[in-house]
């Protein structure tokens, strides 16, 4: 079982750059590709957030366009920049996302593996939210699930990383008590997935590992001097591959560029090449 995360793409309006400077959609494509070219290629892709950059319905178009290159199901789920009510009408297909105004919570159930979508928006803050109704679906879908590996996905880490201009618009630090509390009394969860961030970061949390996606383009600026400066920086694009190797969980960073390679180690013969 192969699942592949990406979180945080930020399409913009045809034409337009994020920050007047990321050509958001043209990393995306080059992203689909990379996912396509995967020998093998991952059962599904989830999708943690900022789909868009302003929710505006031309973005979701532009979105949709350079989604349906993908060659495996896709998953999507909203973060603080995402407008619930575009989403659903740009991909009224993707009936998980439900319907009216409402949260974009789901669970989708894999053969070997259950996937759990919270939704953090608490627009119009950066921050993210998980108050009593969906803290209330969400232990309602875990006990239903008891005895089956469970996957969480949301976009707004319920950590701190460090990094201070992040950590300030993360999941408030009262609904991530609550939500750590609820996961400490289930030993099923495998991964909790999330994005905003922009980087690649891993930390244990409750009964289960908490890691953060890094983005597709633009990546936050590894900074932890305190209170230092809100800074993106053009490193590596790159996704997550969350990977069941002989029956357990496993989670590599992929690179979408290419570097150069493959070289061998060894030569004809056999032996090592120094």
């Amino acid at each position: 079982m192969l699942l592949a995360q990406i979180s945080d793409l930020h399409i913009k309006r045809p034409g337009l750059l994020a920050y007047k400077k990321v050509d958001t959609t043209a990393y995306l494509r080059r992203c689909v590709a990379k996912l396509n070219a995967l020998a093998p290629r991952p059962h599904a892709l989830v999708i943690t957030g900022d789909l868009a950059d302003f929710g505006a319905p031309q973005e979701y178009a532009s979105l949709r366009r350079e989604l349906s290159l993908l060659e495996m199901p896709y998953y999507l789920m909203v973060g603080n920049h995402d407008h619930r009510e575009n989403l659903r009408a740009a991909f009224p297909e993707h009936t998980y996302l439900g319907s009216g105004p409402g949260y974009v919570q789901y669970a989708i159930d894999f053969d070997e593996i259950s996937l759990l979508a919270l939704d953090t928006q608490d627009l119009p803050n950066s921050g993210g939210r998980l108050d009593g109704e969906r803290l209330s679906w969400l232990a309602a879908q875990l006990e239903a699930r008891r005895g089956k590996t469970v996957m969480i996905g949301m976009h707004h880490p319920p950590f701190s990383c460090g990094i201070d201009h992040m950590d300030r618009q993360a999941l408030a630090p009262a609904d991530a008590q609550r939500l750590e509390a609820l996961l400490s009394g289930y030993d099923n969860v495998e991964r909790l997935i999330c994005g905003h961030v922009h980087r690649s970061v891993t930390m244990r949390y409750a009964h289960t590992v908490a890691s953060i996606c890094p983005s597709p383009a633009h990546q936050v600026a590894y900074d932890l001097v305190p209170d230092g400066p809100s800074a993106f920086i053009m490193e590596p694009p790159a996704l997550h591959m969350h990977a069941r190797v002989q029956g357990r969980w496993v989670t590599h960073t992929v690179y979408v560029e290419d570097y150069g390679g493959r070289y061998p180690f060894y030569d004809a013969e056999g032996k090592l090449i120094d």
